[in-house]
Order: structure tokens, then sequence, then C-alpha cells
């Protein structure tokens, strides 16, 4: 049965227009400059922020603020918020972000669910849906299922007057996301190869990106975190990590890295979907499965301190629909193996369910407001280009996020690596 939730935002193009649908001019974004202050006007939300404030902030000259300022006004994505007292002259008039210009959907394609939502620019959730889900079924009707519920998410949040800008899609790995290609998810091989991102972009003609489950979750904690280390541990259907490290996403040379359920802590244990035997992921669901809650908290315990560790990170986050149900005693359970080693903080993400597929849709936000370095691999000569895993398409696939000029041609928000002071007026000639 499905569930939806959220209504009153127009949801943009649907499915049925080529690189998302009339609305926002996103060709205001080509410039990295630009996409730096459209962050600004997003983390100071309703209260807004002054020209000059943009300025001091990101280093620009104030003329080159005003044009960038100009564009993003005529292209619907900043308005006026009213005046503020200055300490001297005259007040000082206050811009703020407009989040309705542009929504990105996110959806989580789970072993026996799928979840979707639709953000706004400003990463608030205006709607929701669940349905069942077989990822076993087959490609094809797995994509079709996806498919028609974005369809009903967008149709039923509203209208189509604003821009959807991309899909994210997080599923279990491993996978390839420079590519968008599945590799043998544990439990279903048949996805070995599979062009999921493709094929779901034509059905869809909308961008796609692809990316793990835990990575997702991960880079939307990371978006709002203070650009620490941490490690996203996920249990749900299955077991995995998310790694960010020094503020930014981590997904190694082959965009393979956390698939932390797979670490073998007992080597006669139980068999696993892997083909290994005593994994963590193995141990944790045979615990949960005849209600051990505490020993699948001292297994994943044991896990969580080997990768702190392993990498010296900040803090561990629990997430997925199996810490959801009993948070309390996997962070006191996990927290109490960690204590005997590190004095590493574990906490619980909690999010409803909607962590992982709001994670995915920020896979498409993330580079509108500048914030590639958290979206992409750390490692940035990864996979052979020179922007890693979103090479001067922002999110991955040709066109992808920048379909009809919207995010990422000319220049993407950020490719080349334009510096946000550098001589700010001679960039495009502000």
């Amino acid at each position: 049965m499905r569930r939806g939730g959220g209504a009153g935002v127009p949801a943009g193009a649907g499915a049925g227009a080529s690189g998302g649908g009339a609305g926002v001019n996103l060709p205001a974004l080509r410039s990295h400059n630009a996409a730096l202050v459209l962050d600004l006007l997003r983390t100071a939300g309703e209260a807004g922020i002054s020209r000059i404030e943009l300025a001091e902030r990101t280093g620009l000259t104030p003329q080159a603020v005003s044009k960038i300022v100009g564009r993003l006004r005529e292209a619907g994505l900043a308005a006026e918020a009213g005046r503020r007292a200055s300490t001297g002259g005259k007040p000082r008039t206050v811009l703020r972000l407009l989040p309705s210009a542009g929504h990105a959907v996110g959806l989580h394609l789970d072993r026996d669910e799928l979840t979707a939502v639709l953000l706004d620019l400003s990463g608030t959730r205006v709607a929701s849906r669940t349905a069942p889900l077989d990822l076993g079924a087959g490609a094809d009707a797995v994509l079709a299922g996806a498919a028609g519920e974005v369809r009903e998410l967008l149709a039923g949040s509203g209208g189509g007057e604003a821009r959807v800008l991309g899909v994210g899609v997080a599923m279990p790995g491993p996978l390839d996301h420079a590519t968008g290609v599945p590799h043998r998810v544990t439990g279903f091989p048949q996805w070995d190869g599979y062009p999921l991102r493709d094929a779901l972009a034509a059905r869809l003609r909308l961008p796609v990106v692809l990316d793990k489950d835990t990575n997702a979750a991960a880079l939307g904690l990371a978006l709002r975190g203070p650009g620490d280390s941490f490690a996203y541990l996920h249990l749900g259907t299955g077991l995995g990590a998310g790694l960010v490290l020094g503020g930014a996403l981590y997904r190694g040379a082959r965009t393979g890295a956390g698939e932390f359920g797979h670490q073998v802590v007992q080597l006669d244990g139980p068999a696993c979907g892997c083909g290994n035997r005593g994994c963590v992921e193995a141990l944790c669901l045979a615990a949960v499965a005849r209600g051990d809650i505490a020993g699948a908290a001292r297994v994943l315990g044991v896990g969580a301190a080997n990768l702190v560790e392993l990498l010296d990170i900040d803090r561990v986050v629990l997430g997925g629909r199996v810490v959801d149900a009993a948070a309390e005693e996997f962070v006191r359970g996990v927290g109490a193996v960690l204590a005997a080693r590190s004095r590493v903080p574990v906490t619980a993400v909690g999010g409803g369910g909607r962590t992982v597929a709001e994670g995915a849709a920020q896979l498409v936000l993330a580079p509108v407001f500048g914030r590639a370095r958290a979206a992409f691999t750390a490692n940035e000569d990864a996979v052979g280009n020179e922007d890693a895993v979103g090479n001067e398409d922002a999110v991955g696939n040709e066109g992808a996020v920048g379909t009809e000029g919207a995010v990422g041609n000319e220049g993407a928000v950020g490719s080349e690596g334009v510096p946000a002071n550098e001589d700010a007026a001679a960039s495009e000639g502000e």
C-alpha cells in the first residue's frame, strides 16, 4: 500500500519533458562565484543577507556581487526581503533565496521498499511517497515502478511551474557512481553491469545520478555538519558505511569505499550473502532476527571500533530502519564498545526513514550551491577527469543537472576550480 505526504508546491516538469521544465533560468548559475552567493542566500534563510555581507564572506567585490545578484533575481532565484539598519548610512537591502524556484527528487531503492522525496532549493521536503519494492524482480519492473512513483510524486505536489533539476537515486552497493552502473549488489547479483542511471534517465527524461544508499545519507549529513570526519553506519536490510573525511564524502578511486558490512570478524561465522563467512552484516542481521538487539549492537560496535581506529574519525552516526526501531539500545551498545577503545561519540540520526532519499536529492542540489566537494569523491583525480565523478556536468552523466544549460554547462558550478576571490570582478567580466 502506497503512502504519500506533502502537497501544495509546484512540482516541476514531470517525467515527460526533456531536461526539467519551465521555471528558473539556471544559466544564471554558470559561475562558481554565483554558486557561492546562492549558497550564502540559502544558509541565511528567511532573514536574508545584504550585498555588503555577501561581498565580505565571498571575497568578491561589491560590483561583482551586485551583478551576480541581478542575474539571480532575473532568474527568479532570489528576491528582496526588506531592509536592515546599518551602522552608518542608509539601511541595507536584504536578499533571500526563493526555495520554490527549483526542486530535486530523491529515490531510495531498498531491497523491499522504495522511498521518494521532493526537496526544494533550501533542502526542505515538500512531498514524499513510499511503496513496496522487490529489488530482485528484474530491472525493467523495478525501473517501471520507480519511474511511476516519481511521476506520482510530481503530479501530487501541486503543479508544473518549477524546474525539476534532476533525480538522485540511492541503492545498496557495490556500484560505480561514475558510470551509474550497479555491480554485484549483495543478494541481487542480477544487477551487475546494468546501466541503471541511463535507463532511468531515458524513462523520466530527467538527469539522473546514482550512488550507494550509505553515501547519499552521509552526504546529506555532511552538508549540514561542521565539516568534520565521521562514519554513517546504516543497518537496515543490509549494513554499510558512508565515509566523510574532512567534510567531503569519500568514495575511493573506484567509488567502492564503504563496504563496511563485509569485513570479516568471525572466521567460522555464518555465511553471508557476499560469499564470505562471519561478516559484520551477517552477524548483526542474525542477532536482530533472533531478537538480540544488544548482541547486534555489540557486533556493530566491534566493526565501528575497527573503523574508528583505522581512519581516526571524529564521530559515528547510526541510521537505518533497524537502528530507528531501537535507537537508544544501539547507541548505548555501540558506544560501550567504542568507549573501551576510544572517546568517539555515537549518535543516531533518526529521519523517519527518509534520510537516504533526502541525501539522494542532495546529490542533485549540492553542486547548485558550489558544494561539489562534499558531493564528489575526495580524490579529485580518482576517476580521471578534472572534477572527479562530476566533471563539468555536475552530477555525473552527460548533461546531468546541466541539460539546457541548467547547472553543468559553461563552467558549471565550480568547474575548473575557480576560487571564490580570484579577482572576482574579472570572472565573466564582473
